[in-house]
Parts: C-alpha cells; sequence; structure tokens
C-alpha cells in the first residue's frame, strides 16, 4: 500500500473502494453466518430469527434499489447482467426470508404464548445499555457520514473537522462538485466521466448505512424479552458486525499513511471504530444467563408442525 497520496495513484479512490468490498462482504455475512452457524438455543418457532430477517428483507430492498437507478449507465457499461443478477438473486431471498417470518409466526402461534421468565431484566428493556449508548454514538456519527456520501455526495458538512479534506481525497469533488463552488468551475464538465467513481462512493455509502442499520436494530430497538430471547437476537447480529467492525478498521489502517500525506488525520476514526468493534465482540462472547426449556423446535420441526397444523 502506497505511503503517499498523488494525483496520479488515487489513493483515496483506492480507499473507498475496499471500505465498499468490506461493508458488502460484511453484509452478505450477516444474512450467511447465523443461519449456517446459529447457536444451540435458537429457534424458528420463537421467532429469534424475526429481527435478522427483518433487517435482511429492508437492506436488499435499499440494495435492489440502488442498482435500479444506476440501471441505465450500467447497461451503458455493458454491466447490466450483472445488476440484473443482483436485483433478481436478492428478489429471491427477500421473498424466501418474507415466507419464513410468516410460516414461524404461525409456528409460535399453535405453540401459544410462552411463559414469562424473566432472567436478568424486565421484558421491555435494552440488552444492553452500553452496546446502545456506543452504537448510537459512533454509528450515529457513521450513518450522518455516510447519509451524505449516499444522498449529496460532494456537500461539505461544517461540523465534521476537515470534512473538505475527505471530500477531496476521495474525489467527491470531481464526480459530484458542489453546485456553486470553485469545484463545479473546475469538474463540472468531465463530471459525467466519472460516474463509476461516484456508483463507488454511493455503493460504499449504502453498505455502510446497511451495516449501521444490523447495529441499530439490535442494540436500540431489540428488548430483552421473554425468557432473554433478546440476547439470543443480538448475539447473532453483534458477531458479525464485529468482526466486520475490526475488517473497516484494518482499511483504516492501511491507508491512515496516504490520508496523513494529503493532510487528512484517520487516527480518531480508527479509535472510534475500533473501540465499537471491540464493545461489540465483548458482549457477544459473553455468556448469556442459561435458558431453560422443555423442547427445543428446529426449523424442520417448525416446517412440520406448520404443515400439520395446515392439514
Amino acid at each position: 500500500m502506497q505511503s503517499v497520496t498523488t494525483d496520479a495513484n488515487k489513493m483515496g479512490d483506492l480507499f473507498v473502494r475496499k471500505l465498499a468490498g468490506v461493508a458488502a462482504l460484511g453484509f452478505y455475512t450477516q444474512k450467511l453466518y447465523p443461519f449456517v452457524f446459529h447457536p444451540n438455543n435458537t429457534e424458528w418457532g420463537k421467532g429469534h430469527f424475526f429481527p435478522l430477517l427483518k433487517s435482511s428483507i429492508v437492506a436488499n430492498l435499499l440494495v435492489i434499489a440502488f442498482f435500479s437507478f444506476y440501471f441505465e449507465d450500467l447497461k451503458g457499461a455493458n454491466a447490466s447482467r450483472m445488476s440484473s443478477c443482483i436485483v433478481f438473486a436478492l428478489s429471491f431471498e427477500s421473498i424466501i426470508m418474507l415466507y419464513y417470518i410468516l410460516l414461524a409466526t404461525n409456528v409460535s402461534k399453535i405453540k401459544g404464548i410462552e411463559k414469562e421468565v424473566y432472567l436478568k431484566k424486565g421484558k421491555n428493556e435494552i440488552t444492553s445499555r452500553i452496546v446502545m449508548r456506543t452504537v448510537v454514538i459512533v454509528s450515529g456519527v457513521v450513518t450522518m457520514i455516510a447519509g451524505r456520501d449516499l444522498f449529496i455526495p460532494g456537500h461539505i458538512l461544517s461540523i465534521i473537522p476537515r470534512d473538505d479534506i475527505y471530500l477531496e481525497w476521495t474525489g467527491a469533488f470531481i464526480h459530484s462538485p458542489p453546485l456553486g463552488s470553485l469545484e463545479e468551475e473546475e469538474y463540472a464538465l468531465e463530471s459525467a466521466l466519472h460516474i463509476g467513481d461516484k456508483f463507488s462512493s454511493q455503493l460504499a455509502a449504502l453498505y455502510i448505512l446497511i451495516l449501521c442499520l444490523y447495529k441499530f436494530t439490535s442494540a436500540v430497538f431489540i428488548r430483552y424479552g421473554v425468557e432473554g430471547k433478546g440476547e439470543i437476537q443480538c448475539k447473532m447480529i453483534w458477531r458479525v458486525q464485529s468482526v466486520t467492525g475490526f475488517l473497516i478498521v484494518a482499511i483504516f489502517r492501511l491507508f491512515t499513511s496516504a490520508a496523513l500525506s494529503a493532510s487528512l488525520d484517520l487516527r480518531w476514526h480508527l479509535m472510534c471504530l475500533a473501540y465499537e468493534a471491540f464493545i461489540l465482540g465483548k458482549f457477544d462472547v459473553h455468556t448469556f444467563s442459561p435458558i431453560k426449556r422443555n423442547h427445543h423446535l428446529t426449523f424442520g420441526q417448525s416446517v412440520k408442525a406448520y404443515m400439520d397444523f395446515g392439514k
């Protein structure tokens, strides 16, 4: 990794592409890992996968909308087949996820209402206040920056220190020059030629926002629930998000020297992102209170129960 940024090597553009790749890897791993390596105490019929499935459906729809928006540009670059495959795959996956949600809901009704056994806290309490505060602070700022990069790229946020340097280093002033600025006069004519850079930048921002969606869902919207159900739901999300967070930290660390040569200090970013990833990982490996159950309903048993109920 080159330690110096120049106009020729475009280290900022490479940083955005690497960040997009890691964020995309985290997004798709978040959907895959819990279903393949889920904990033994998870049950479809008790709704343990509901927050993950619902968040994944929303995330899939956002990615579908993004690729649909860029379809004509991708078609002009002979990449429409790739985008069509992505849209079809995510649409099919969303339908299957929605079907499983409805299936698990019906199975839960068949089993009846669970007995409320409070292990450590009330069912309406936040699962972890430390995680909630960390995610709200760190991911809240990340959401603001990524939201800007997605919806109004090139717009300078005055409340963020050195934001103009960040936009210049990542090439946002070239593909999305702000209206009425000196950059618009300089790059307005050639900005259309950098549509690929804009696509990569907005795609990276979208995947970062999706990762924040998972973290906000687990930290803010999931409650402790009966039998500690909220802890089980959060653990499936925190594990992947912690690993993804450390991968993002690694990308930031690789580009620290190159960014510093462009007068952009990434050390504060590194500390905040690393702290959030550490907190998520710490509470993921934390041993939850044991949950006593008389029967574990697997997914296959859930399907059989629903089919028998239909008969």
